[in-house]
């Protein structure tokens, strides 16, 4: 007797084999069985057709601090993902030191994109190393299985504390986190991420800690990471940071090197296919580089009061810096704005913002004398105005007391050169960036974004090929052995989907943050059903009512 028996099913296995039409039996949280007359199960799903795939694995998420308070990563599991991989960009909440612990929360504000007083009153510090982390997620439960990355901005606070966005290490703090670096192997990480992306800032403009190390330091813990003979090391970079480095340290430590984020850029069109070009050029002698981009386009909402598109600008550091109505003086501030002006005049390296002011529409206004500005992008408001796009912008957001709601089109626009991105066999889809940007954009949906748009609409890619990109590819990058594929005696990590129907629905906003803060979410469509571990967990778009804590944390990984 089987616990579950889908009958009757289109199945994708995840390895980019031809569908076939079969029943798939569930045992003991596993695949039992493909094929046709496998015996009777407690449960029966009779799928008529519809399209049954591995469960999504999201290798690029944030739900670190989420995850204490909320075990199942919302909105992902409704999303059709299976499994998370946490403490992207070196992002992590361990190890942390109790005395510690409201300076990395300060660190995470812009990064993680809610409140300061959100994370107080939501993350649940029962734990000080990173293993005490991994074992009190275990213990708590969580609804989707959850691998993580121990991360460098981690562990350069445990080491260097109030320094560790400040100044470069000495050689006895290097090793002291190369040592944390091997101890967070040792107890179950999936490898070490970082960041050295300048968009990645803390409270006041404070870089991320991993933006101050050096060359040596992060070559010295990429290095203590492979020592064991596993892991991958993950880097969101800045354009200073360059491939043939990042190959350096795939060729020291004899392991993958996943690349993010690489996002098309209007205003340099070829930069994004120069940097995978000498990615495939790495991987042509012999190294696992690989790209990691989004199908999605990058958009952001927001306010003046916290404006991520402008913040990885040196001119904005003044505003960053300034607290209170100080605020709002440096915005007035003429020369705060010529410096902003000319900043951007400059050829862009990597910044999200590149002064494309078409691409930024006003959302929505607070004053009734500025209704008719909804939906009309800054340089046409400047335009009539005869000024500037972004003096009409900061103007605008005085004039409300800086509660204006933007919307900025960033990257990842234009859908020729991002289909020529995904096209790429060997790219990574992911940057969901799940847990993270929370009240700026959310594409935890970007699977169904590939499958609905880029397969059914667009043609883009085949049903198989999209499915293994989502599933099997990233779990054989990253070592996750038993996940990724429908086969007998892999967990079974499931959904249904109906392929005339799948895509993800409109954003909208949401106050359930701790402390009633907002967020931002997106529904799925067309998903019938998603089973963690052979247990369903989400019934026709929709968390099913007392969902179980179906998921497992994961703490080995193939080499």
């Amino acid at each position: 007797m089987h616990d579950l028996l889908i009958r009757g099913a289109r199945v994708f296995d995840g390895s980019g084999a031809p569908a076939r039409r079969c029943d798939v039996a569930v045992s003991g949280g596993r695949i039992a069985a493909l094929g046709e007359g496998l015996g009777a199960a407690r449960e029966t799903v009779d799928a008529g057709g519809l399209a049954l795939m591995p469960g999504v694995i999201d290798v690029h998420t944030h739900y670190d601090a989420q995850l204490t308070w909320d075990p199942f990563g919302d909105p992902s599991p409704a999303l059709g993902v299976t499994t998370v991989v946490i403490g992207n960009c070196g992002f992590g909440i361990a190890p942390c030191k109790p005395g510690d612990r409201d300076l990395t929360l300060r660190n995470l504000t812009h990064v993680e994109g809610m409140s300061l007083s959100a994370l107080r009153q939501g993350v649940d510090w029962r734990f000080e190393s990173f293993g005490q982390y991994l074992d009190f997620l275990g213990r708590r439960g969580v609804g989707v299985n959850v691998a993580s990355f121990i991360g460098h901005s981690a562990i350069r606070t445990f080491v260097l504390g109030e320094d560790a966005p400040r100044r470069a290490a000495t050689p006895d703090e290097v090793a002291a986190m190369a040592a944390l670096v091997r101890d967070g192997m040792r107890q179950g990480a999936i490898g070490f991420a970082t960041s050295t992306s300048p968009a990645h800032n803390g409270e006041g403009g404070i870089p991320m800690p991993s933006r101050l190390a050096e060359d040596a330091e992060l070559s010295d813990l990429v290095a203590a990471m492979g020592e064991g003979g596993r892991g991958t090391f993950m880097l969101t970079k800045g354009g200073q940071t360059k491939i043939p480095f990042l190959a350096s340290l795939a060729r020291r430590a004899k392991r993958p090197v996943v690349i993010a984020a690489i996002l098309h850029s209007s205003v340099d069109p070829e930069g994004t296919f120069r940097d995978l070009a000498q990615i495939d050029a790495a991987r042509g002698e012999g190294l696992g580089l690989y790209g990691q981009i989004s199908c999605c386009p990058l958009s952001n909402e927001f306010t003046l009061r916290s404006p991520y598109p402008f913040e990885g600008l040196a001119a904005w550091k003044p505003a960053m810096t300034a607290k209170g109505d100080a605020v709002k003086r440096v915005y007035a501030d003429p020369e705060f704005r010529a410096k902003v002006r000319a900043e951007l005049a400059l050829p862009p390296t990597f910044r999200l913002f590149n002064d494309e002011w078409h691409k930024v529409e006003v959302t929505e206004v607070k004053r009734a004398e500025h209704r008719a500005l909804e939906g009309q992008t800054l340089d046409r408001i400047a335009a009539r105005r005869g000024v500037s796009a972004l003096d009409a912008m900061l103007d605008l957001a005085l004039a409300e007391d800086l509660d204006t709601l933007f919307t900025a089109m960033l990257l990842n626009s234009d859908e020729a050169a991002v289909g020529r991105m995904i096209r790429n066999p060997d790219t990574v889809v992911a940057l969901s960036d799940a847990g993270a940007h929370m009240t700026f954009f959310c594409d935890a949906g970007y699977a169904l974004h590939l499958l609905g748009h880029w397969v059914r609409e667009r043609g883009l890619l085949s049903w198989e090929e999209a499915i293994r990109r989502l599933t099997g590819q990233p779990a054989a990058i990253y070592g996750i052995s038993d996940r990724g594929r429908i086969a007998p005696g892999l967990a079974a990590d499931l959904m249904l989907f109906d392929p005339a129907r799948i895509g993800r629905g409109p954003k909208r906003r949401v106050t359930d943050l701790p402390g009633g803060a907002p967020r931002l979410v997106t529904p799925g469509i067309g998903i019938e059903g998603v089973w963690v571990n052979g247990k369903r967990i989400v019934d026709r778009d929709a968390m099913v009512a007392a969902a179980p804590l179906a998921g497992q944390v994961l703490r080995s990984f193939a080499a």
